[in-house]
C-alpha cells in the first residue's frame, strides 16, 4: 500500500510539474502573440518615419538645387544683358579692338544631376542585417563566490559585431523563465566579449535566469535560449518577536537601546492609572513591539540582550557574515538550539555555541559553550564569517576578509539550530544570502582530512 501511495504520489507530481509547465509554455504563446502585433506596428511606423525622413531630404535637395540654377541663371542673363549694351560705352575705334565674344554662354549642362547610383541604391534598400543569437556555453557557466560567471558564443563567426546585451533575473523556478515573474530583468549594456562576472551578488533566490544577444551598429539580434543557474544560499533575518526588550531589531542590523522597552511601561501603567495622561515618545514607541508568536516562545529577559535568527537550520552547510558597530562593548556570535532559556546566555549553556568579543574594562576573546570559556589568539577581525556544517557537526568561525580560522566546534546537534546573538551597548550588522566561500571550504576540505581541529570545548549536544 506505501509502495502504491509512493507511486501515485510521483505521478500526482509530474503531473502539477507538466501542469506548470504547460501554463507557462501557453503564458510565453500569448505573451509573443501579443508581441508581434505590438512590434509589427512598432516596425511599420519606424519604417513611414525613415521614408518620411528620406522624402523630407530629397524635397529640400530639390528645392536647394532649383534654387541654385534659378541664381545661375540670373547671373548669365545679367552678364549678357551688360554685354549687349557695350556699345553705348565704346567709341568706335575702340570697339574695333573689342574681342566679340560674350562673357558667359546659355549653356546649363553643369548644373545636370546624374541620378543613376542613388536610384540603385534606392532599388538596392533592404532590411538590416541581423546578428544571429549567441549559444550560451552552459559548461563553462559557473557559480562560486557569490560570483555568476557566464559565456556564450556566436553559431557563425560575424565580424560586424560591436558589443553584447546580457540580462539577468532572480527567481524561485527552476526551468525555462516565466513570463510573469515577480523580478524584472537587470540589464548589462556594451559588453565587448563573449564572457562576463556578476560579483558582490546576494543570493537571496533559489536560481537566476540568464540570456544575451549580440549587437552591430544597425540593429540587436534575437536572445539566446535563456540559461537557468542554481544561486541556493542561506538567508535569514533576526527574530524582533522574541529579542530582549533592549534590542532594537531591524532586518539586517541590531543595535543596544537601554531605553528599550519603556514605552510598553508605561503604556501598561498609563492602562492601569486612567487618571494619569501622557503619551511616550515618538521614539520610545518604535521601540515597543508586540508580544512574541513566532516559535511560540517567551522574549529574553534579564541580562539575556540576546535575539535568535527567524530561520533553522536542521541540515547540509550554512554561512553568514557578522559586523560589529563602531565602539560595540560587548557581543556573541554563534548558534542556539530554539528552546534556550529567556534567561539563559550564550555560551553558558549546553545548548550554545559562540565566540563572545568583551571590549568594556578587561577586553577578551573567547569561544564560550557550557560555561566554559577557551581563550582566542590574535585580533578580533572587522568581519566575522560564521561556517556551520550540519551534517559533519561543526560550527567554525572565521576571519571573513582573509578567511583565517578563528575556532571550530564540534559537536552532534541533536536537533535544529539557529543563528544566535548577544549584544550589549553597540550594535551588529548582518550580511545572509552567501555562499560558503570556497576559501573556507578549501580549509574546511583540509582540516577534515587532518582529523579535524582539536578544542576542549568539544561537545555532544543533548
Amino acid at each position: 500500500m506505501d509502495t502504491q501511495k509512493e507511486a501515485l504520489q510521483r505521478i500526482i507530481t509530474t503531473l502539477a510539474n507538466k501542469n506548470e509547465e504547460l501554463h507557462n509554455f501557453m503564458e510565453t504563446l500569448s505573451h509573443s502573440l501579443a508581441g508581434v502585433q505590438v512590434n509589427s506596428t512598432q516596425v511599420v511606423s519606424d519604417l513611414e518615419e525613415e521614408f518620411d525622413t528620406l522624402f523630407t531630404v530629397l524635397v529640400e535637395m530639390k528645392e536647394s538645387m532649383i534654387n541654385t540654377i534659378k541664381q545661375e541663371g540670373a547671373k548669365k542673363t545679367q552678364e549678357l544683358q551688360a554685354a549687349k549694351q557695350i556699345k553705348d560705352r565704346v567709341t568706335m575705334a575702340s570697339a574695333f579692338r573689342l574681342t566679340m565674344k560674350p562673357k558667359v554662354t546659355d549653356n546649363m549642362n553643369h548644373l545636370m544631376v546624374d541620378f543613376t547610383q542613388e536610384r540603385q541604391l534606392l532599388q538596392n534598400l533592404k532590411f538590416l542585417p541581423v546578428p544571429w543569437a549567441p549559444e550560451m556555453e552552459v559548461g563553462d557557466c559557473l557559480v562560486l563566490d557569490n560570483t555568476v560567471s557566464v559565456a556564450w558564443k556566436m553559431p557563425v563567426e560575424d565580424s560586424k559585431i560591436d558589443h553584447y546585451i546580457l540580462e539577468y533575473r532572480k527567481t524561485d523556478h527552476e526551468g525555462l523563465p516565466r513570463i510573469k515573474d515577480q523580478r524584472c530583468w537587470e540589464v548589462v549594456d556594451n559588453i565587448k566579449t563573449t564572457e562576463y562576472s556578476l560579483s558582490g551578488l546576494k543570493f537571496d533566490s533559489k536560481f537566476m535566469n540568464f540570456r544575451v544577444r549580440a549587437c552591430n551598429k544597425a540593429a540587436a539580434g534575437e536572445y539566446s535560449d535563456p540559461v537557468t543557474l542554481e544561486t541556493r544560499a542561506f538567508n535569514f533575518g533576526f527574530d524582533s518577536s522574541s529579542s530582549h526588550l533592549n534590542l532594537r531589531v531591524e532586518d539586517r542590523s541590531v543595535e543596544w537601546d537601554p531605553q528599550g522597552g519603556k514605552g510598553l511601561e508605561s503604556k501598561v501603567k498609563g492602562k492601569e492609572n486612567k487618571g494619569r495622561s501622557g503619551t511616550p515618545s515618538p521614539k520610545r514607541t518604535l521601540t515597543t513591539r508586540s508580544p512574541a508568536i513566532r516559535g511560540s516562545r517567551d522574549r529574553f529577559t534579564g541580562e539575556s540582550y540576546t535575539v535568535l535568527g527567524d530561520t533553522s537550520m536542521d541540515c547540509g552547510q550554512h554561512y553568514w557574515e557578522v559586523k560589529a558597530l563602531k565602539d560595540c562593548k560587548s557581543y556573541s556570535v554563534g548558534v542556539s538550539y530554539r528552546n534556550l532559556g529567556k534567561f539563559d546566555q550564550l555560551g553558558k549553556t549546553n545548548t550554545t555555541w559562540c565566540i563572545h568579543i568583551n571590549n568594556w574594562l578587561q577586553a577578551s576573546f573567547a569561544a564560550k559553550h557550557n560555561n566554559k570559556a577557551k581563550n582566542l589568539d590574535g585580533t578580533v577581525p572587522d568581519r566575522i564569517g560564521v561556517f556551520c556544517d550540519l551534517d559533519s557537526g561543526q560550527l567554525s568561525f572565521y576571519n571573513a576578509e582573509t578567511k583565517q580560522l578563528i575556532h571550530t566546534f564540534k559537536a552532534k546537534f541533536s536537533q535544529p539550530v539557529v543563528p544566535a546573538f548577544m549584544v550589549w551597548c553597540g550594535g551588529l550588522s548582518l550580511s545572509t544570502g552567501m555562499q560558503v566561500p570556497s576559501g573556507v571550504k578549501s580549509f574546511q576540505k583540509t582540516e577534515n582530512g587532518l582529523g579535524g581541529s582539536n578544542s576542549s570545548l568539544n561537545s555532544m549536544a543533548q
